[in-house]
């Protein structure tokens, strides 16, 4: 047919490789015998030099786990009572609000900053005040006859608690609110009232300030008194200034059994140490009992 067309070489025709059936049959022999003695693990000694060269006393000498404490009569009806508060069906009113509890000596500074958050938002919202030390004189009518009965506030004491559970008390009266928020005197909004108000009722869960300080204003403040109820473990620290849910209100409210602890065992000079009974006490008490977010994002705090 002429020069225009190039003939390829033909191929050449190599035999077939012979599949390697013993190396296959023996990696399967193997993965059997290791999944074998993995579901059956291993009793005899020489069984046991086989898998560990340790022996068997390397297995034997694991610590076993350590069973769970019984529970004294008072933790034990605490967690009752608390499994049954946090098991209450939710009931939604028609107008949820957010009971804002203020914990300040006297007046609010930024009371005026307050109003203009407020304004415009009547129903979504209750204000409770206590004042510590002088009566607060008021220039926005939000916060107007909003004191509560108040009581002398000690820096570092359980005055400090015991304040900030009065004004849960008395916020809880309000079946309509469903969140509660304690500000101080120096705490301002950094958002609308509308941005926190969704963000607080859609977020269906607590905030607060929890973390774990193992250093002397931490774990060093613990008290072995407070065992067996508290363990040094479980001790935390935190800022007081919270957002809960109202199950979580009536939790705190129902409490004695840690409160007890932390008013008798942590304060200031108890021990040779100063133990911050606010900065401890729902920090540990949610720790333990309740499982709550500890990202506080929505005001500003000043805790200088």
């Amino acid at each position: 047919m002429g020069g225009d067309m190039q003939m390829l070489p033909g191929s050449s025709h190599r035999p077939a490789l012979k599949r390697p059936v013993w190396i296959i049959f023996f990696v399967s022999l193997v993965s059997l015998f290791l999944a074998c003695s993995y579901i059956y693990p291993p009793h005899g000694d020489a069984a046991c030099y086989v898998f560990s060269s340790k022996g068997c006393k390397a297995v034997t000498d694991r610590p076993l786990p350590s069973p769970a404490r019984e529970l004294t009569d008072e933790e034990f009806a605490s967690k009752v009572v608390f499994r049954d508060i946090l098991h209450i069906p939710r009931i939604q009113p028609k107008y949820s609000k957010i009971a804002f509890m203020f914990l300040t000596p006297s007046s609010l500074p930024f009371e005026k900053l307050w109003d203009r958050f407020f304004c415009g938002h009547e129903g979504k919202f209750s204000v409770y005040v206590h004042a510590s030390k002088e009566q607060p004189v008021h220039v926005s009518r939000y916060f107007l006859n909003r004191e509560i009965h108040s009581d002398k506030v000690g820096w570092g004491k359980i005055s400090m608690v015991d304040a900030e559970r009065r004004l849960l008390a008395h916020a809880l009266k309000d079946p309509d609110n469903q969140q509660f928020v304690l500000l101080s005197e120096s705490c301002i909004p950094l958002h609308s009232f509308d941005y926190v108000y969704d963000y607080l009722m859609h977020a269906n869960m607590s905030f607060v300030d929890c973390f774990f300080d193992p250093g002397p204003h931490g774990h060093g403040r613990y008290s072995k008194h407070m065992l067996p109820v508290v363990e040094k473990k479980d001790f935390r620290k935190g800022a007081q200034w919270f957002s809960i849910r109202r199950q979580h209100a009536l939790v705190v409210m129902a409490d004695s059994l840690y409160y007890s602890r932390f008013r008798d065992y942590c304060k200031r000079g108890f021990d040779g140490k100063n133990c911050i009974a606010d900065e401890h006490y729902l920090p540990t008490f949610f720790h333990v009992r309740i499982t709550v977010r500890i990202i506080f994002l929505i005001f500003h705090l000043c805790l200088s």
